[in-house]
């Protein structure tokens, strides 16, 4: 397996003019197999920032694609690749410690392979000041214990203002957290809601009926609370909201700038077959999706798989019945039984001209990773 060594170190962007760099830099060396650095090569990179620990919420994932110098040598400004998870200005330095993890393709494709996860030693603090020093005419932007935003302007005659509330018509955190009855409304064991564009968010989680849920702006009992308001909107202090039924639900929240909405909707994750190459009337039988609560797994079978009718699957999370919902697939990058997000086909291995049958289980977590596992039945 060729491999990454991160040794060269961390560097932190600095201030230019009034502008606040959406990037630092991360510089490394690119060995191979042997030990040897992949000199003047194109190398491809998934670099995800982590929350409060190695194994913590991703809070932002992106991918670069760098050509080493000729000692293998290879540059990054992270927060300057494409986008894959979460938004990296979005991104709180100012809590909790962070950590980068870097996944590599030595090949430059997107078979990465994580080589490595490390404590940021030294927060970027061009990042935590952006929103504390700024450009002429704006303010000083502070934030309570309860997670509400203020911003302390000055006029040309020196004059303070009274602070007023901060933001651009968005009147939810950038990080909003999801909690109710089902773990007593503790603050702490909250879950993070992950930011899949500028202003949405989403989460996934199987929920009995009658449960009461509410978000909150941090995982502590102090933080700023916000619930139903009228007509589906979120709110600052507003009322529980609800669930009516069993099932397993995608929660969506939505900043339309004016007004918030969240919409929970009742999904059913399903097996979705790749067509390419195969009849559509010889692929293998599908059965219906089945969820343990017990073990929060989900249970689908398919029963006469050949090497001529199966060239892979992934799991699809559809927009159930609101068109207010984006549908997501997860797929598996690394072969190593974990989901990805819009990941690569699922195989099963060494199958042949004899139809066999599978079953296939998975988990999906709030944050829409988990695991699976297929076992020939």
């Amino acid at each position: 397996m060729k491999k990454l060594y991160a040794t060269i170190g961390l560097f932190l962007a600095s201030l230019v003019s009034a502008q606040v760099p959406q990037a630092f830099s991360y510089q490394t060396i690119a060995f191979n197999a042997a030990g040897a650095p992949i000199a003047n090569g194109n190398v491809s990179f998934r670099i995800s920032i982590l929350d409060n620990s190695a194994t913590g919420t991703v809070l932002y994932t992106e991918t670069q694609t760098k050509t080493t110098n000729a000692k293998g040598l290879v540059n990054l400004n992270i927060g300057q690749g494409t986008a894959a998870t979460g938004n990296f200005g979005g991104i709180n330095w100012g809590t909790n410690t962070k950590f980068v993890k870097v996944e590599m393709d030595p090949a430059g494709g997107s078979n990465y392979t994580n080589v490595g996860v490390n404590q940021l030693m030294s927060v970027p603090y061009s990042q935590v000041s952006k929103t504390v020093v700024t450009g002429a005419g704006q303010g000083i932007t502070l934030t309570a214990p309860n997670g509400t935003a203020y911003t302390l302007g000055v006029d040309n005659s020196g004059a303070l203002s009274l602070p007023t509330t901060s933001g651009s018509g968005s009147s939810i955190p950038v990080n909003l957290y999801f909690y109710g009855s089902y773990n007593n409304f503790n603050a702490s064991g909250a879950e993070l809601l992950r930011n899949i564009s500028g202003n949405i968010k989403m989460g996934y989680k199987y929920l009995p009926a009658n449960t009461q849920f509410k978000f909150i702006a941090a995982q502590n009992s102090s933080a700023q609370v916000y619930g139903s308001g009228t007509q589906s909107t979120v709110i600052a202090n507003g009322a529980n909201l609800n669930i009516s039924s069993n099932g397993f639900y995608r929660i969506h929240v939505a900043d339309y700038g004016t007004s918030v909405n969240v919409f929970t909707v009742n999904i059913n994750p399903s097996i979705n077959l790749n067509y390419s190459g195969n009849s559509s009337s010889n692929l293998p039988q599908i059965s219906a999706t089945m969820y343990n609560a017990s073990t929060n797994k989900f249970t689908i079978n398919l029963t006469g798989v050949t090497s001529a009718n199966f060239s892979g699957f992934k799991i699809d999370l559809p927009s159930g019945n609101s068109s207010n919902n984006y549908p997501e697939t997860l797929g598996d990058n690394l072969s190593d039984a974990s989901f990805d997000i819009d990941g690569a086909n699922i195989m099963i291995p060494n199958l042949t001209s004899t139809p066999k049958n599978f079953k296939i289980e998975f988990s999906i977590n709030f944050d829409a990773s988990g695991t699976y596992t297929i076992t020939q039945i």
